[in-house]
């Protein structure tokens, strides 16, 4: 094989941009495989598990709130048809997220150029696509927010959080008989 020759084949073997991921380890696919989940699928949409997650945290701030009687105590909770995030619920979310509100420059675009209501509330579509993008540009920001609301890497909620383990304030007082 002729030095050229090569040098060509080092060239294909070798990623040419070290700092970008291999194919099967691109954004949103990096959990370990034992891990047993993904935040993408494979055509790079958001996981059938990731949307379950981001239906339970839309829910903590949606109008309106999911009916406390159509949960299950344990279940993730699930937002209405309809369900929308009013600035001050978007504000608590950010905030509970990254430890405060987004600034006005953030939310011109969240309103701008995600799913909104006509009076500006986010839908649950448009969450989705806040984490579809974040999740396609930096995967560990979405693991960090997940966990920030209570989820492990296998996308668990687990009970490390006090509002998480505490019962939630809107549920109706449970009754013993």
């Amino acid at each position: 094989m002729s030095k050229m020759h090569r040098d060509l084949e080092e060239l294909r073997t070798q990623s040419p941009r070290p700092e970008t991921p291999e194919p099967d380890s691109r954004q949103g696919r990096r959990n370990p495989p034992e891990a047993g989940v993904q935040l993408l699928d494979d055509d790079g949409a958001i996981s059938v598990q990731l949307e379950s997650c981001l239906k339970h945290i839309f829910a903590k701030y949606c109008t309106p709130r999911p009916s406390p009687t159509l949960q299950k105590k344990g279940a993730l909770l699930e937002p209405p048809e309809g369900a929308y995030l009013t600035p001050e619920g978007l504000d608590a979310w950010a905030r509970d997220t990254n430890g405060a509100p987004f600034d006005e420059a953030t939310k011109e675009e969240i309103l701008e150029f995600m799913d909104v209501t006509e009076d500006g509330g986010l839908t649950f579509k448009g969450f989705m696509q806040v984490y579809q993008l974040q999740t396609e540009n930096d995967e560990e920001e979405t693991w960090r927010d997940l966990a920030a609301h209570g989820f492990d890497r296998t996308l668990r909620l687990v009970a490390t959080r006090r509002e998480d383990a505490d019962v939630d304030p809107r549920a109706a007082p449970e009754t013993s008989s």
